[in-house]
């Protein structure tokens, strides 16, 4: 039987580049014949850019984001994830504005 994980061993795992909703659509484009760059050095780090059409692609999963759909909120620590997930979408906008 599997160790039950702690919380911290559960969150060291969670990554924050190449994750699976971002390699199928690298995939994806790649196939389609889109060229682009990876996590560029612009405000927010976008995942994917596309230097020539000045456009910057984040692809931000539900949970880390407060996606209005599919969000589910922790039933331990309130408090705490309301303020971390404020803040990330907080951050997400003021990334977006310094890109624009």
């Amino acid at each position: 039987m599997a160790k039950k994980l702690t919380r911290s061993e559960n969150m060291s795992r969670i990554r924050s580049k190449n994750t699976k909703p971002e390699l199928r659509l690298r995939r994806a484009l790649w196939a389609a014949g889109c060229r682009y760059r990876l996590h560029y050095d612009l405000p927010g780090r976008p995942d994917v850019v596309f230097l020539r059409d000045r456009l910057a692609v984040f692809i931000d999963g539900c949970f880390w984001h407060g996606c209005p759909i599919h969000y589910s909120a922790p039933r331990t620590r309130e408090d705490f994830w309301k303020a971390k997930l404020r803040g990330n979408v907080l951050r997400d906008l003021a990334a977006e504005d310094a890109l624009i």
